[in-house]
């Protein structure tokens, strides 16, 4: 087998390996919560090595972190969908960010994303989360105040203010004992937000 051949396969096994170990504790982690979930019968299921959870994720943590990001991408896969389903920027932006509120009742991103990462991974889940967001939102804001349709500031600081205020409201959602009413309330107040930076035509 040829050395090109021989680095394939072992890229394709690392991979599937990570595949595998993220789609189990995903499962794991939605049922039964990060705390209750073991390594060794998690290891077991997929019929891996503890070595191996250690040598690709550096333990259950990082298995972890490794799952919010996966959640988190496809999260900005229907935000994006909804955002590109008009031609109207603003109302599309305007779309996608009621959007990320409105996921908070997916039990999947309540019970990972929103009450089990912020206790474990603490300020790293709010890296996560701008490293995926604060770039992208801020081009968009940079076009929407050169088409004049918000008013003039810095964009990426508003970004981030947009961002935080959203991640702080979707953490309030999961924690609240009725969330429909608290997502009804956070979209209520977003809507007012992004009302107030939208310029008077």
């Amino acid at each position: 087998m040829s050395e090109t051949k021989v680095r394939r396969s072992r890229t394709e096994m690392i991979a599937e390996t990570t595949t595998k170990l993220i789609a189990a504790a995903r499962r794991s982690f939605a049922q039964v919560g990060y705390a209750v979930t073991s390594m060794d019968e998690l290891c077991a299921e997929v019929g891996l090595t503890r070595g191996a959870l250690y040598h690709h994720f550096g333990g259950k943590e990082g298995l972890l972190e490794a799952v919010v990001k996966q959640i988190d991408q496809e999260m900005g896969a229907k935000m994006d969908a909804v955002w590109y389903s008009t031609d109207d920027r603003w109302e599309g932006f305007q779309l996608s960010c009621q959007t990320y509120l409105s996921l908070t009742l997916d039990p999947e991103v309540q019970r990972i994303v929103l009450q089990d990462a912020p206790a474990v991974l603490g300020q790293r889940l709010r890296d996560i989360d701008a490293q995926a967001s604060i770039a992208y939102i801020t081009e968009e804001l940079r076009v929407l105040m050169g088409q004049g349709r918000i008013s003039e500031t810095d964009p990426e600081a508003l970004a981030w203010m947009l961002n935080g205020a959203m991640m702080d409201a979707a953490l309030w959602i999961a924690a609240s004992d009725n969330r429909e009413d608290a997502l009804k309330k956070a979209q209520q107040s977003l809507a007012m937000i992004l009302n107030g930076i939208a310029t008077k035509h």
